[in-house]
């Protein structure tokens, strides 16, 4: 396979295309290898970051943050304006690096990268709106505003299945608001932060801006632990599982800083009666095999109104088998692989205790082997009858299992779909202006993402993202979540002679 594009972006090929990945270093401790889920192959290493080289790059920040607050929000606005140019340029090689060593498609490789670049024009908009509120005293002469401050340094943690597009949400807003960033990549694929990071290394030495404005460090949950502990990080803004969002919310709180999470899903499309069944099917086989099944806001349950449960089943089932898995840089399949062996081993322990919970297999998973499928990582998009009170059904899988589940009324179909711990993403596939409008009502879905004839993956740049319960209620990219990055400050001004103070005390000065 041409690697080109690792040079590209400024990454050593090093021993890539060989299944050894045999370094010259001293401890295996001092490295993380990268191998790619496409063909199992090695791409590269990136070193892991020492508690030492982590103080430099806390010390670093600190100072950056002291220059870069002073800057004004539309000049801090101009360098991320320029960091979505570099990414235009880049698109391509980074896009496929990102398929190369996530796994995803490579049209969702290169939308991802788009993503990026959107939240740069996002937020070069934003430089100009970081807006507060005037308010009327009740003192005479007196005039009440608030504003908004940048935090200082925000601790970035993200995930494997958005390698680039979750740092770029936090960071380029927290840019603008005037912050300084250090971002802990997921150490599955950390050579995507490298490349990120060596573009974002072309922006700052062409504007001489301080280099602790963006950094990253490298690691597993230990190099994490120096974030979530550390007191000169006052907002950790973390992507991940649930179980992992409970660790750091506790830990940040233990300290009385602010945590940004963004965690588990567990979505649902509500099928009903008069929905369009072809909307229903490209927005649910999409939403539930994209990324093969590897998004937060991935379709996990399917819940279709019974009279036209059996049509929507042999839709479903006819449309996996058309599904063309393989090689995801190879744009004519829709489907790549997992992220690595442990992900298959939770895929297929899921499928055996749907089974031992009284689901039934309609089409059916496993592990495909032979030519291209070499990595052992690619696994048939599965769909199983089941019940949303099955153990497993309440559980995410981080993978392509899709459970059918029928329903009678819609007011039961919404209880079915928020009856359970996560709350991101969910769905209607409807035609009846009252379902859609119940399904969006206070009395409707509990999550925080509700779509009504999409599916419950595809969210825009432009509004807020995130959700409830387990899911963490965290929000980014769009609409107000820049105030996450920054501190509230309510400001009195006393223009007049006098001070009245509050209920009328007075001294006889």
């Amino acid at each position: 396979m041409n690697l080109d594009f690792l040079k590209t972006l400024g990454l050593e090929e090093r021993n890539a295309g060989t299944s050894t990945g045999a370094r010259a270093y001293e401890s295996e401790a001092d490295y993380i290898d990268s191998y790619s889920p496409v063909d199992g192959k090695y791409i590269g290493s990136v070193s892991v970051t020492t508690k030492e080289q982590y103080e430099t790059v806390m010390e670093k920040a600190g100072e950056a943050f002291k220059v870069w607050r002073k800057y004004t929000a539309p000049q801090r606005g101009e360098i991320v304006r320029q960091y979505g140019e570099a990414l235009r340029k880049y698109k391509e090689p980074l896009g496929k690096l990102v398929s190369y060593e996530m796994g995803k498609s490579l049209q969702e490789g290169y939308g991802e990268v788009q993503e990026m670049i959107d939240i740069c024009d996002f937020a070069v908009g934003l430089s100009r709106q970081l807006y507060g509120l005037t308010m009327h005293s009740e003192r005479p002469n007196h005039r009440m505003y608030e504003q908004w401050h940048p935090f200082g340094i925000v601790g970035i943690i993200s995930a494997f299945n958005f390698p680039v597009a979750v740092w770029s949400w936090n960071s380029m807003i927290a840019f603008v608001c005037g912050d300084v960033c250090v971002w802990k990549g997921s150490e599955k694929t950390p050579l995507c932060s490298v490349a990120c990071q060596n573009i974002w290394k072309e922006v700052v030495e062409a504007n001489d801006i301080p280099e602790g404005v963006g950094s990253i460090i490298n690691g597993d949950y230990k190099v994490g632990e120096y974030m979530t502990t550390d007191k000169r990080i006052p907002l950790i803004s973390a992507t991940g599982s649930t179980r992992m969002g409970k660790i750091v919310a506790q830990t940040v709180a233990g300290r009385l800083g602010r945590s940004l999470l963004e965690l588990g899903g567990n979505n649902a499309i509500i099928v009903t009666e008069s929905s369009d069944l072809k909307v229903v099917l490209t927005g649910s086989v999409f939403g539930a095999v994209g990324t093969c099944g590897q998004r937060c806001t991935t379709t996990r349950r399917l819940i279709v109104h019974r009279s036209i449960y059996n049509t929507v089943k042999e839709n479903m089932a006819s449309a996996y088998t058309q599904l063309r898995i393989g090689n995801p840089l190879d744009e004519n399949n829709h489907v790549g692989p997992l992220i690595d062996k442990d992900a298959v081993n939770m895929y297929l322990s899921a499928l055996e205790q749907a089974v031992e919970q009284g689901g039934s297999v309609l089409v059916e998973g496993g592990v495909l082997e032979g030519e291209g499928y070499e990595s052992g990582c690619y696994v048939k998009p599965a769909i199983v009858e089941a019940h949303n009170n099955m153990p497993i059904v309440q559980h995410e899988t981080f993978a392509p299992i899709l459970y059918l589940i029928p329903y009678d009324n819609l007011e039961d179909a919404i209880e079915m779909q928020n009856d359970v711990p996560q709350g991101l993403s969910s769905a209607i596939m409807t035609n009846n202006l009252r379902e859609a409008e119940l399904f969006l009502s206070c009395a409707g879905s509990d999550c925080g993402i509700a779509n009504v004839n999409i599916g419950t993956s595809g969210a825009e740049i432009g509004g807020a993202f995130g959700g409830e319960k387990e899911t963490g209620g965290g929000r980014e990219s769009g609409s107000d979540s820049w105030k996450a990055y920054m501190r509230r400050q309510t400001n009195t001004i006393n223009y007049g002679a006098e001070v009245p103070l509050a209920q009328g005390i007075k001294f006889d000065f």
